[in-house]
């Protein structure tokens, strides 16, 4: 069933000479080639209102290019009614608060109670986005903003934006150490050749920045605000762990085994025993996808990472 459909007319300066499907990802460049290559071969592209079931097909401009765009089931996982604490919403996105311990997509031994089943049951139609509408997402033990498309339209324009760095999103951290100054972290990451779960600081990773700088200094730990560049897996703790300032309570990346000189014995006590990684994504900006106008929420610290710093002010 043909539920929504997109025209245009096809530009001739750029265009000329061109295949459909790159064509029409060039045009509408918030749909996968791959996904418009599909559609072409499934009869939901006309080309001057006639069915174009060819993506070799050449377009030399001006034609009028209709898509009907079909998506299908893309997941069989089951609805259930998990709280997404949602701070923000409207037609094409919502904005939620992720509590730590969460986690967003089912996987191995976490097959239930993620963002992702909560999504199904809140918004039905999420079924038929990619991943339910997630373009990014968070460590399970990491808390903080997220953002969820609603639409097709806003999944690909929010991925793309993501993609293009125009997305801003910001972290607090508590890491072992007491760090000197910020400064910027420039390594590639990739994933570690024993450890698989783990990522690891490596010159054959991909490009990832990490930028950082002082928010607090305490005895022997120090509170820190963290600014992406990019959006690589575990990019933060990775990064942190090569410049030896691990984060606090990191069960992957916390460095206990570490030999740092610089951090006594007495460090590792009782703060020790905080059972995450001391991380929460608390600032996100973007340009809303129909608006155009630049958004931004910001969420104060969870009620673990403020008795944490609570607890470490007493100790100065």
């Amino acid at each position: 069933m043909k539920k929504k459909k997109i025209s245009i007319l096809a530009p001739y300066n750029t265009i000329s000479g061109k295949r459909l499907d790159l064509t029409i990802s060039q045009i509408f460049r918030k749909y996968s080639r791959s996904c418009i290559k599909n559609w072409i071969l499934t009869n939901h592209v006309y080309v001057n209102d006639k069915i174009e079931n060819k993506p070799n097909k050449k377009i030399l401009g001006g034609e009028k290019i209709t898509i009907y765009p079909i998506f299908k089931k893309i997941i069989s996982d089951l609805p259930e009614n998990i709280s997404l604490n949602i701070v923000y919403e409207d037609n094409d996105l919502l904005v939620i608060n992720k509590s730590p311990g969460v986690v967003v997509h089912p996987g191995a031994g976490n097959n239930s109670n993620t963002i992702l089943n909560g999504l199904l049951y809140h918004y039905e139609n999420s079924k038929y986005l990619p991943r339910c509408g997630i373009v990014h997402r968070l460590d399970k033990n990491t808390s903080g903003l997220m953002v969820i498309a609603k639409t097709i339209f806003a999944y690909y324009y929010l991925v793309e934006l993501l993609k293009s760095k125009k997305v801003i999103r910001e972290y607090q951290a508590i890491v072992k150490g007491n760090m000197i100054s910020g400064g910027t972290i420039n390594c590639p990451i990739m994933r570690h050749p024993t450890k698989r779960i783990c990522m690891i600081a490596h010159e054959s990773g991909k490009p990832a920045i990490t930028h950082y700088r002082i928010i607090k200094r305490f005895k022997f730990y120090t509170h820190i605000l963290l600014k992406l560049e990019t959006g690589r897996t575990h990019q933060i703790r990775a990064h942190m762990l090569h410049i030896k300032y691990p984060l606090l309570g990191d069960p992957l990346y916390g460095g206990i085994n570490y030999s740092f000189n610089y951090l006594q014995k007495k460090c590792f006590f009782k703060n020790e025993v905080f059972f995450r990684q001391a991380l929460h994504a608390h600032y996100i900006e973007f340009l809303n996808p129909t608006t155009k106008k630049l958004i931004s929420f910001r969420t104060d610290l969870p009620n673990d990472m403020k008795d944490l710093i609570l607890n470490l002010e007493q100790q100065l």
